[in-house]
Parts: structure tokens; sequence; C-alpha cells
């Protein structure tokens, strides 16, 4: 699982210079928990980490370049990724 987050990691920086390592690795970390938390809540089966992979590079595709921005309207994301700081 950790080399998916290392490779996601490094993507989501490539897409979205604004971010730090640390702050980009958080990024991943939670994308991916939400997915996952949010399939099994719905009693979905667990698909795996191939899965979990392509969907949160999907999401970086399309949302990775302003995820900072997202940051200043999510309170939960703000203080989390503050905390990590």
């Amino acid at each position: 699982m950790n080399e998916y987050q290392e490779h996601l990691t490094e993507y989501l920086m490539s897409k979205n210079n604004q971010l730090t390592y640390d702050e980009a690795r958080t990024w991943i970390e939670l994308l991916s928990d939400d997915f996952e938390t949010t399939a099994a809540k719905a009693g979905r089966d667990y698909l795996g980490s191939e899965m979990t992979e392509r969907i949160v590079r999907q999401w970086i595709e399309n949302y990775g370049d302003r995820l900072h921005d997202f940051i200043a309207t999510n309170p939960k994301y703000k203080d989390f990724l503050n905390k990590k700081r």
C-alpha cells in the first residue's frame, strides 16, 4: 500500500506545486481513507488497493491542482492538515 501512496504523492505534487510533500502525502491518505470508508459504509466488498489507487488517481487528475483551495472551505480537512504540520 505504501508504494502506491508514494506514487500518488509524487503525482499529486506534479499537479499542484502549492503543496509540500507532507501535505500531498496527507491528502493521499485522506482521499484513500475516504474512498475505502465510504465504500464500506455503502456495504460494498473491499475491491483492493488497486481500485483505491485508480479512484484517487482520477480525483487527482480532476481536482489535484485545486486541493490547496479546498482546505480553506472545509474545516475538517483544514484542522487535520494543520495538525500534521
